[in-house]
């Protein structure tokens, strides 16, 4: 099992915050009997209006490495494999990339990222890092 992000703790705290509960920690995978891949949490939140559930699985990147296009790549090429994976083991299960606003704001609003984030059905979720809470779902 792969170590936990820097900020793990912190966005599990805001999807607690935000209603959800927290059904996996880690998310494991298995496909083609690799055993080793591992999403950061897995949730659910039950829609009262709607009597339905919802299932997300998070994977968690902090971008403090001194390269943030480097750890883009690491973080989009980890998150295709987890989506399929996914998809193949729980398809309605959605997955999502947490940031911080700090990196979506001063990375993510590029024209390039945010082409290559379209473009490759990237699902974020932005969170407050002082705050610890959900500022906004993009999907």
């Amino acid at each position: 099992m792969s170590a936990k992000d820097r900020f793990h703790q912190v966005v599990k705290v805001a999807l607690q915050k935000d209603c959800w509960q927290i059904t996996h920690d880690p998310f494991p995978l298995q496909v083609d009997g690799i055993t080793d891949m591992y999403i950061d949490l897995g949730a659910e939140k039950i829609i009262a209006a709607e009597k339905d559930h919802q299932k997300i699985a998070v994977e968690v990147k902090s971008f403090l490495g001194s390269s943030s296009i480097y750890e883009f790549h690491l973080a989009l090429g980890q998150y295709t494999n987890y989506r399929y994976a996914l998809e193949a083991q729980e398809p309605e299960r959605i997955l999502y990339l947490a940031i911080t606003s700090n990196i979506y704001n001063n990375f993510f609003q590029r024209p390039f990222i945010q082409s290559v984030i379209r473009r490759s059905r990237v699902n974020l979720m932005i969170y407050n890092l002082e705050r610890e809470e959900i500022i906004q779902w993009q999907t």
